[in-house]
This record gives C-alpha cells, sequence and structure tokens, in this order.
C-alpha cells in the first residue's frame, strides 16, 4: 500500500532517512531537500532493484509531488517501502523557514 506524508510531517523527521529526488539532474543540481539523492524517475522505474531495497524505507520526491507519486504507486505495488512527499520541492520551498 503507498503512502504519503505532508510536507510539515517530513520536515518533523530525524536526519537518518533516505530521501530521492525523482527530478531531472539540472532541476536536482540547481537545488535539493538537503540530504537528498538523485534518481530520476525514468531510472528508477526502469531498475529499480539497482538504485533501491526492499528492506529500507525511501521517502520520494519531485518538483509538485504528482510524479512522485505515480512512482510511488508503482514501487509500492513491486514491493518496496516507499512513501511520496506531498506537494514536493515547492512545498518544500514554502514550508523549510517555518522549521
Amino acid at each position: 500500500m503507498m503512502s504519503s506524508i505532508d510536507m510539515n510531517d517530513f520536515l518533523k523527521l530525524s536526519e537518518n532517512i533516505n530521501i530521492i529526488d525523482i527530478r531531472d539532474k539540472e532541476k536536482y543540481n540547481n537545488s535539493h531537500i538537503r540530504n537528498a539523492i538523485n534518481i530520476p524517475y525514468n531510472v528508477l522505474i526502469l531498475n529499480p532493484d539497482k538504485y533501491i531495497s526492499k528492506e529500507k524505507k525511501y521517502y520520494l520526491y519531485c518538483q509538485k509531488g504528482l510524479s512522485s507519486y505515480n512512482v510511488c504507486k508503482i514501487l509500492s505495488n513491486l514491493g518496496y517501502k516507499v512513501i511520496n512527499i506531498n506537494g514536493g520541492y515547492e512545498s518544500y520551498i514554502m514550508n523549510k523557514g517555518n522549521h
């Protein structure tokens, strides 16, 4: 079952979590959530076993939250523990000053 988390709740989590930015490298290199790694969605979907483990939990985000929602749905159906960050990077920009 796929789950989602609101940005406010995400920002309250500890530092020791797996965050994946599924946007393209250019957007990631321009700016991203601290400690996030970049795995563009098309790369991640084609070969998830190469990048993530079914034993760990991952938080995924894109620019607005729609692509990461869809990717999480697919990966969740394959047995991965993935959580979509609602609102994506745009929500992060709007909320990070509050934490």
